[in-house]
């Protein structure tokens, strides 16, 4: 089965080679990618015809008669939830409860989500009524719940501390930090309300441990970026750089055993899915990275809900490092030193555009094909990964 590229990559690589320069060939930008010559030209072939250059379907008029006819389905389905609902609402001597009919609907073919959306009904409740209609947990927080709910409006002023004391006395036991949570999910703050905070943002806070941190003899904690095999350690962080239509921003993900850049996304805007992308470009070029720590800053990117669900999904463990310490991430921070000195400022730049393919073009032909590093016992990436590699592939 052939290899597959993420797209970002597969455009960036055509931008190359559509900008060279006289007197550079196809199969010099090919070699400099790692991609061979066919595939290059088949990717070029593929950008003709999506500007319109060459004849045939492009990639976009694909894409939209497969939504086309994905929206034509999914009203289809739509239309059928409604009707069987109007259908079941109109049996007057049967209970009015939505989920019977959402679990007749999946097997019916219906996806669960579908309907759930129709009938605006939230998915969790109806998998948790699936497998238990009321647990014992859930009875349990109820009487909890009402015992503080009677202890709040009896004495809006009191806080948890003393309504968890309340519902005590009524024969609810709890600890403080459940009444806590009880009050907090339903907002049942004291009268008095709460402190505002000053003036200017906080850091957020790590949804992630710390995982590089090490202790040495004399008990002082310091950061330690070493991986003995591929994939074990990744670090990321996010940079940027001024050009004349406006800033643009680079997420790149580096691989501390062999300091490859296996993963990275460019955009004018830094969102959280230019994390998201830089990390789904990374998992695709490396295939399996179950148990593989990422190692972040504490940028909002990298709290994402977005980006801890691409972890979670790919099995990987996030890390993050503390506030305004630049050497909890160094490995990743020496990375775009020499990116800003061998790239970003040599010159100014007028477009994103330019930007861009200069910095793609240094990261795949001079970072990872030329540059040698100590480290790797001067090595390039790309050859300590092939060196490395092989006893792994004999002995397997």
């Amino acid at each position: 089965m052939p290899k597959s590229y993420p797209r970002e990559f597969r455009d960036d690589v055509v931008r190359v080679a559509r900008n060279r320069e006289p007197g550079v060939t196809i199969e010099q930008i090919a070699t400099d990618f790692g991609v061979h010559t066919m595939t290059l030209q088949k990717w070029l072939q593929r950008a003709a015809v999506d500007d319109g250059s060459r004849p045939g379907m492009s990639r976009t008029e694909a894409v939209e008669l497969r939504d086309g006819r994905k929206r034509i389905r999914l009203l289809e389905q739509e239309n059928e939830v409604l009707r069987r609902a109007a259908a079941y609402l109109s049996q007057a001597n049967l209970p009015k409860r939505f989920y019977p009919l959402v679990t007749e609907l999946a097997v019916d073919g219906v996806p669960v989500t579908v309907t759930c959306r129709v009938l605006k009904l939230a998915r969790q409740p109806y998998y948790r009524w699936l497998a238990d209609p009321v647990t014992a947990r859930e009875v349990v927080e109820g009487y909890r719940t009402n015992a503080l709910f009677d202890a709040h409006q009896d004495d809006p002023e009191f806080g948890h501390r003393l309504l968890a004391d309340e519902a005590r006395d009524a024969g609810q036991v709890m600890a403080d930090r459940t009444a806590w949570r009880i009050c907090r999910d339903n907002s049942w703050w004291s009268a008095f309300g709460k402190k505002r905070a000053k003036n200017g943002k906080k850091p957020g806070p790590p949804v992630h441990d710390d995982l590089c941190t090490v202790t040495d003899d004399t008990g002082r904690i310091r950061h330690e970026f070493t991986a003995e095999e591929a994939n074990e350690l990744w670090l990321t962080d996010i940079t940027e750089h001024k050009t004349a239509e406006g800033t643009l921003y680079l997420c790149a993900i580096k691989d501390v055993f062999s300091n490859r850049i296996v993963g990275y996304s460019i955009d004018s805007r830094m969102k959280s899915t230019l994390a998201v992308n830089a990390l789904e470009n990374a998992v695709a070029m490396r295939g399996n990275v179950a148990g593989c720590v990422v190692h972040s800053d504490r940028g909002s990117q990298f709290r994402s809900r977005k980006f801890r669900r691409a972890l979670t999904r790919h099995r990987m463990v996030g890390s993050m490092g503390r506030v305004a310490s630049c050497g909890d991430n160094a490995a990743m921070e020496s990375f775009f030193s020499l990116l800003q000195k061998n790239v970003l400022d040599r010159r100014s730049w007028t477009t994103r555009e330019q930007l861009r393919i200069s910095i793609v073009t240094w990261i795949e032909r001079t970072y990872h094909r030329r540059r040698r590093q100590p480290r790797l016992g001067r090595l390039t990436p790309i050859e300590f990964e092939a060196i490395m590699n092989t006893p792994a592939t004999l002995a397997a």
